[in-house]
């Protein structure tokens, strides 16, 4: 039998305070490949390439879902980098880490909190309907209508809403 691994992604809780109150971005999927997963609620985020650092690969990934520039990535200045013998370590430490175990997609996301800048895009070949919605707004959905959030993104945005620096 073929071994296969987990694929490591990378996401972005992007908070903004809109009227002296936080609110974070979601997006609705738009992935044709994944047809259940179609209009879900999720925040931005994607697979690390090879050889990617991770705050790389969050800018990138914001940047194509959102048309947003990632100014700010939290733990990015206290990371540290190691250079030796052919390799180039980074150390970091994400918001929060989710895995997938179970079906077809098994990923494992590191989310980190960031401020972006710019200008929405209408939609992308991933995601469409991007909204700004308050933490309380956040909160309701999660208790109302769970369904509506994609699966990898709950465990986070669960923490987020219960989080005191929020």
């Amino acid at each position: 039998m073929e071994e296969k691994f987990a694929i490591p992604g990378a996401s972005a809780i992007i908070v903004k305070t809109i009227n002296g109150k936080r609110h974070i971005l979601v997006q609705e999927r738009t992935k044709h490949d994944r047809p259940e997963e179609y209009e879900l609620l999720e925040i931005p985020g994607g697979k690390i390439r090879e050889n990617e650092a991770i705050f790389d690969s969050i800018r990138r990934e914001v940047k194509e879902e959102t048309g947003l520039s990632v100014i700010k990535i939290e733990g990015e200045d206290i990371s540290t980098s190691y250079d030796d013998n052919g390799y180039n370590v980074i150390d970091f430490t994400p918001y929060c880490c989710t895995q997938n175990i179970k079906g077809q997609y098994p990923v494992i996301c590191m989310v980190f909190i960031c401020e972006a800048e710019g200008k929405l895009l209408t939609s992308s070949e991933e995601a469409k309907n991007y909204a700004w919605v308050s933490i309380d707004e956040l909160r309701k959905i999660i208790v109302t209508t769970p369904e509506k959030i994609y699966p990898m993104d709950m465990a986070s945005l669960k923490k987020f809403i219960t989080d005191e620096r929020v």
